[in-house]
């Protein structure tokens, strides 16, 4: 059962009331019709206009598809590879190879979890070093094979803990940062859900960046932006408006490339809709980055990312 938001109260009442009418179909059959009519447009005028911590809201919605989901739903003869061949396998991380539209690619991605059980087990999303060094080592194969690499972006960040710092989390994510910058290779970067601060630049650093409507790109959470400036989590709904995070944000910022559409309700409540929208969005950029040579699209990301830095 979909859980709904605060600001989805209305939408709920209808459904309820869909629910209970759905009982006798054939009495009730011109008051269903109205009912979902007005369910649509409840629907269409809430998430035209979301604010930027309902975006948030949104954005961490338990049921909102994750890479995996993407994965099966984009991809086939999917073939996952593991670990970064010098410690060990990160399962926040996941990847491998396969095949789009008949054409062979490479997949990275972070993977939250559906499940209390899945979640701890991808750690919630949060990559260690050794996750970044398996997603570096899935780009250098990538280019050996001269094929592009999609990246699924989902994380709050980077996992802070004592044994990920000890092992080189901040250069693990920086040479990730340099791999992605030099690779002979198409890339592309999809922001799904959260797209916490290095942990997310560190697979996101592409020649396209894109975000789904309702995803959010950020340095730092609203809760934790909240506890720096404010010392008190009970500001990160102002926090949220305060860091520009939203995809029309990143947009007119410049950060990101292009928004992928959400069907109004979220992802959440269309995943196989958002899918499709997503897949056809890959398949026509790898045809338009394979229009570019190799040089100069090196060339070419290397200044859009300068000119980022240059103007922050």
């Amino acid at each position: 059962m979909i859980k709904y938001f605060e600001f989805e109260d209305k939408i709920e009442k209808v459904e309820t009331i869909l629910n209970k009418l759905s009982e006798n179909k054939d009495l009730n059959l011109d008051k269903i019709n109205k009912l979902k009519k007005e369910k649509q447009e409840l629907y269409k005028k809430i998430y035209s206009n979301l604010d930027p911590w309902q975006k948030v809201q949104v954005s961490r919605h338990g049921d909102r598809p994750h890479t995996i989901d993407y994965i099966k739903n984009i991809f086939h003869d999917i073939v996952l590879l593991h670990g970064d061949k010098k410690y060990a396998d990160d399962n926040a991380i996941v990847g491998g190879i396969a095949k789009i539209d008949g054409n062979s690619l490479f997949f990275v991605g972070t993977e939250k979890g559906n499940t209390m059980e899945t979640r701890i087990k991808h750690n919630f999303g949060m990559a260690k070093p050794e996750g970044y060094r398996k997603v570096q080592r899935l780009l250098k194969l990538a280019e050996k094979f001269k094929l592009p690499l999609i990246s699924f972006v989902d994380t709050a960040g980077a996992f802070p803990g004592k044994d990920a710092e000890e092992r080189g989390q901040s250069e693990s994510i920086a040479s990730s940062i340099l791999n992605f910058l030099k690779t002979k290779i198409p890339t592309i970067s999809i922001i799904i859900g959260e797209g916490g601060s290095g942990g997310a630049i560190g697979i996101a650093t592409s020649d396209r960046v894109l975000m789904l409507e309702h995803s959010i790109y950020s340095v730092i959470s609203p809760e934790g932006c909240a506890s720096i400036l404010w010392r008190n989590t009970k500001f990160s709904q102002e926090a949220a408006k305060t860091l520009k995070l939203t995809s029309a944000d990143c947009k007119n910022f410049k950060i990101i490339d292009d928004i992928i559409p959400e069907p109004y309700g979220g992802a959440h409540r269309h995943p196989k809709k958002q899918a499709d929208l997503i897949k056809e969005k890959i398949i026509n950029l790898i045809k338009e980055l394979k229009q570019i040579s190799i040089n100069d699209l090196v060339q070419i990301r290397k200044e859009k990312y300068l000119n980022i830095t240059s103007d922050i």
